[in-house]
């Protein structure tokens, strides 16, 4: 009998838990700052499957960011923590007794994102595996190639951003779109110092240096203490213009801009290594896009492999993914999706792997996506996917990596500010996303109680600030955490 009180009282102390989430999520609804916008969001008893808070679960809004769950879920799933992309290096000729190679060496790419990413190298040795491979063509005996130093990322197209990303993104550094070779973050700074304010910025230096570059810069100096400088420009074109404000009265400011070309941008600092070291190239160094007579590039048995990079796994690249909401990471993580199933690394593909993946496991009928970072404004994800999404990882053998590259409340990553002090604090493990008026977060939470839950929560089309939004939202967040 006494067993029988204990669990109608503790049914009745969750149900009351359950109604203050909902009555807080009822809260959050009617704030007349929301009044003109758009909400979506669900949450769930990962054990039970009950609902415990809903409002138009089932609308579809922009969710930014988020976005980049289903993306490295997938490439989880799919490849598995361990999976790394090799970059291979061949040659398509003899080498002779003097060590002329009489062909050319290829870079063949495999979408690999992690070489010479700030993430996974030490500041100034980001260009070290450059030096490794030259070493590694050293050893082969080889001190001239009579033909071109070629990189050739092919294999993921040669499309650019993925549809639904803004023009005055792309030139931005969270805007560079993955390719088949990749490094350095693909991207580049512009190096500046700046007066009094009010002042025009100089331009002291790029790096790395972009042959062709044509750079309109309207970069003043100004009393705020950040970078609010933006950078235009177009995949594959050498046009940017750098515009908006810095801090004054500093020296090397750095601000960030995409790579036009990364593909022919490795090959180039390869090639000036190569010849610090003696070796020269007789037809210099080209990208294969840049081609004007498509060479053979099937590997077949005329191409001789002579080395491999190995990249960064999918476990380490997904951690910062989510952790620091890396664009170019996600996309790279959905790209090499496609590549391993189909050969076919390019967004497209990719995107109808992800769908061929989920479809048989989650109701994604209604679901659209455009890419894996979730800067495409056309994506259109519920809470309800979302929520699914994150129950089916739940159940996973993979769960436990796929809950650690999520960021802590109060703790770690983009959410670290996210309800610190409160009780929703070191209990809400979940990705964030932003932007223009539009605020979303998805993840998991442990309450005080000890129950599992999944949520997701997105705010389209707010009137208020996004610190104001926040504010509100984590109070819904901290109920969850109470129940």
């Amino acid at each position: 009998m006494q067993k029988y009180i204990l669990f109608i009282f503790l049914s009745y102390a969750l149900y009351l838990n359950a109604q203050q989430a909902q009555n807080a999520l009822t809260n959050f609804t009617k704030d007349p700052l929301l009044k003109d916008g758009s909400i979506s969001f669900y949450a769930v008893d990962l054990e039970s499957g009950i609902s415990i808070a809903n409002y138009n679960e089932d609308s579809r809004l922009i969710c930014a960011s988020t976005t980049k769950l289903f993306a490295s879920a997938t490439a989880i799933e799919v490849l598995g923590k361990n999976y790394s992309p090799l970059t291979r290096i061949y040659v398509d000729g003899p080498i002779d007794e003097k060590g002329v190679l009489h062909g050319n060496v290829w870079i063949r790419g495999a979408g690999d994102i992690s070489m010479g990413s700030k993430y996974f190298n030490a500041a100034g040795h980001e260009f070290d595996f450059l030096n490794q491979w030259t070493d590694s063509i050293i050893a082969i005996g080889i001190k001239q190639i009579d033909g071109y130093l070629i990189a050739d990322g092919s294999s993921f197209g040669y499309d650019g951003a993925p549809k639904g990303w803004k023009s005055n993104d792309l030139g931005n550094y969270f805007g560079a779109p993955h390719a088949g070779i990749n490094f350095y973050d693909n991207l580049f700074k512009l190096y500046f110092d700046t007066g009094k304010v009010g002042t025009k910025a100089k331009l002291v230096s790029i790096y790395p240096k972009i042959d062709n570059l044509v750079l309109d810069c309207s970069v003043f100096a100004s009393s705020s203490g950040g970078d609010e400088c933006n950078i235009f420009g177009d995949p594959f074109s050498y046009n940017r213009k750098a515009s908006g404000k810095i801090p004054a009265n500093k020296k090397g400011f750095a601000v960030k801009g995409s790579m036009p070309d990364p593909e022919y941008q490795l090959v180039k600092e390869w090639a000036s290594v190569l010849l610090l070291k003696g070796i020269t190239i007789s037809k210099g160094a080209k990208g294969y896009r840049l081609l004007t007579t498509p060479l053979k590039n099937d590997y077949a048995d005329d191409f001789k492999l002579i080395f491999s990079h190995l990249g960064k796994s999918v476990g380490e690249v997904a951690y910062w993914t989510n952790h620091k909401s890396v664009n170019l990471f996600a996309e790279g993580l959905l790209n090499y999706v496609g590549y391993v199933k189909e050969d076919n690394g390019s967004n497209k593909v990719s995107i109808d792997e992800l769908k061929k993946y989920w479809a048989p496991k989650l109701d994604i009928t209604t679901m659209i996506i455009n890419d894996g970072s979730g800067l495409s404004r056309l994506n259109a994800i519920s809470a309800s996917h979302f929520c699914d999404l994150l129950s089916y990882m739940y159940k996973s053998p993979n769960y436990a990596v796929f809950k650690s590259t999520l960021p802590i409340a109060g703790v770690s990553g983009t959410i670290k500010n996210l309800c610190k002090g409160q009780v929703g604090e070191g209990r809400i493990f979940a990705k964030s996303g932003s932007l223009d008026k539009a605020k979303a977060y998805s993840g998991y939470v442990e309450t005080i109680s000890g129950k599992k839950i999944a949520f997701s929560f997105c705010v389209n089309n707010f009137s208020c600030s996004t610190s104001q939004l926040v504010n509100k939202m984590e109070v819904v967040l901290n109920a969850l955490a109470e129940y």
